[in-house]
């Protein structure tokens, strides 16, 4: 797998959140008060876009480990499901309605895709299937 030309997710995962992190910096820096939602929107949007192009990319990927990318993802993506579902009770509980929660909630689910879709990817990449001993080293 080390030898195999991978497709660049590690560094597209990253603008993506980067991405979703300005969107909410922006937001954040805007409440209480009225916040455009406009800049917001379009960040998520590349960010979205982002997303649906690596995972795409990803599964082009001849012989890719799928069983061990989906082995560590879903532990991550319940890990990451927690952690949105804890922001997004902070933001109930600060009051934020409309437009800005459902931009927000958004961020949110990109943001518990993306990074186990990065975890998975990582150690899926690495990932070596146990094989027979190479000559000499055989018992």
């Amino acid at each position: 797998m080390s030898e195999r030309r991978l497709p660049p997710v590690t560094q597209v995962g990253m603008a993506s959140l980067a991405l979703i992190v300005a969107g909410g910096i922006y937001l954040a820096a805007h409440l209480p008060n009225h916040v455009p939602l406009a800049p917001a929107i379009a960040l998520l949007a590349l960010s979205a876009l982002l997303l649906a192009g690596n995972l795409a990319a990803l599964a082009r990927v001849p012989d890719f480990p799928w069983s061990r990318f989906f082995e560590v993802a879903k532990w991550a993506l319940l890990a990451y499901v927690v952690i949105a579902g804890m922001i997004e009770y902070s933001f109930l509980r600060d009051h934020i309605k409309g437009g800005v929660l459902v931009v927000l909630t958004l961020s949110l689910v990109v943001f518990a895709v993306h990074v186990p879709v990065l975890v998975g990817f990582t150690v899926a990449r690495f990932y070596e299937p146990e094989g027979p001993a190479p000559e000499g080293l055989q018992a």
